[in-house]
């Protein structure tokens, strides 16, 4: 017997037709003898309806009364789904995150999960009852509900599973795994059987909409094994687990991209101490995150070019952060670009081999696509370059890292 958490995204539970299918497939797990704990989104789309409604409620709005009401799709989803377990004979209960708790600190809409108490949901769960756990949610130190943010239903799931020491925790969503690109773009991309935790975090964060970034970090901290997989499609999907189970490693993994970066250049910027500081340092007090960072070498000694990379959502408040402080920067123009896009080429075995980099910027420059700015760690190479150019630069990365399906 195994213990399993199983979590379901909104378009997996959209209608009661695709929840009632969700409580088939929950009911197959059940009755092979597994030990199961469900985790619910909202229903696809109740979200977005519940933050406009709060937005339309009061424009400044208190993030406590906020949460409150966002907080209620996952509620409804909860309740529908365990009656839908309870139609087909599982005995089910629906729990909400005060209910467990789930506690969490106080920043109301991406509150972080400090402790989840599983005592009572044990012993329920010893007693033949399966809980159905809304999602997304948390109770705060002053006892209000609280919410993790977009995509938190994932984080609650695997903080779940690590709190119950489950065997693994399957994420279902609406594609049926994670593949080496995306397949809408790249036809040739495949599905892989399993993927580190380092690289589903560095896919994640840069532009795969798979699993909320959090949840994989959290999953990779408490050694959790998260399968994703297809709410629609009977198959297996992805395992993401520890390095140590992946006996032959790819050098590249996976490539990513994000649409949603955006170019900001300073000329002819002073080259003294500190100016690096008074750039950054006002972006960060305004929680403006900076991404790839790159200076031009100053040939005069007195004056150079700094280019960074943004979200698009904030290009707007960084050129105004910047031109607030034009007289103490002494810079001569801001330049920004928002049809830029990021690609970047995953792998952990990147750490072992040589002339990745090489591999990328051939295969790029073959095409004629020019690099504007370069990022590395040690399992990624990330690079900027111009929108128009996205789908090309995929499909020929994808084949010169021999990624392609047979």
């Amino acid at each position: 017997m195994a213990r399993i958490v199983m979590k379901f995204g909104g378009t997996s539970v959209a209608d009661m037709t695709r929840i009632k299918a969700v409580a088939e497939r929950v009911k197959r797990e059940v009755d092979a003898g597994n030990e199961v704990a469900v985790v619910v989104s909202a229903m696809s789309g109740e979200t977005n309806k519940l933050v406009a409604y709060a937005r339309e409620a009061a424009a400044m709005h208190d993030a406590r009364e906020y949460d409150a009401v966002v907080a209620s799709g996952e509620q409804v989803t909860a309740g529908l789904t365990a009656l839908a377990l309870q139609a087909v004979g599982v005995n089910a209960r629906s729990w909400l995150g005060w209910q467990i708790p789930v506690r969490t600190d106080g920043v109301h809409g991406k509150a972080r999960i400090l402790g989840i108490d599983t005592g009572d949901l044990v012993k329920r769960m010893k007693d033949g009852q399966f809980p159905v756990v809304a999602g997304f949610q948390g109770l705060g130190p002053d006892n209000r509900i609280t919410t993790l943010g977009r995509g938190g239903s994932d984080t609650s799931a695997v903080a779940l599973a690590a709190a119950l020491n489950a065997d693994r925790c399957d994420i279902f969503t609406d594609v049926d795994g994670v593949y080496t690109t995306d397949p809408r773009i790249v036809t040739k991309a495949r599905k892989l059987d399993k993927i580190t935790y380092e690289e589903m975090l560095e896919m994640a964060s840069l532009g795969a909409k798979v699993l909320q970034t959090r949840s994989v970090e959290l999953a990779m901290n408490h050694g959790v094994r998260v399968q994703v997989l297809s709410s629609f499609v009977d198959a297996p999907g992805t395992m993401v687990v520890d390095e140590g189970e992946i006996v032959e490693q790819q050098v590249v993994s996976g490539i990513a991209y994000s649409k949603d970066e955006a170019k900001i250049t300073l000329v002819k910027v002073a080259d003294r101490p500190g100016i690096a500081a008074g750039i950054f340092g006002p972006l960060a007090d305004a929680a403006i995150n900076v991404d790839m960072i790159v200076q031009n070498v100053s040939e005069d000694g007195k004056s150079t070019d700094l280019t960074f990379t943004v979200t698009k959502a904030d290009l707007d408040r960084t050129v105004q952060v910047l031109e607030s402080r034009k007289a103490d920067l002494d810079y001569k123009a801001i330049t920004p670009d928002p049809n830029v896009v990021k690609v970047s080429v995953i792998g952990v075995g990147m750490r072992s081999h040589a002339g990745v980099a090489q591999t990328m910027f051939k295969t790029l420059a073959d095409r004629g696509i020019n690099i504007q700015v370069i990022s590395t760690s040690e399992i990624k190479i990330s690079v900027l370059i111009n929108e128009e150019y996205t789908e090309l630069a995929l499909r020929a990365l994808h084949t010169a890292y021999g990624l392609d399906a047979a």
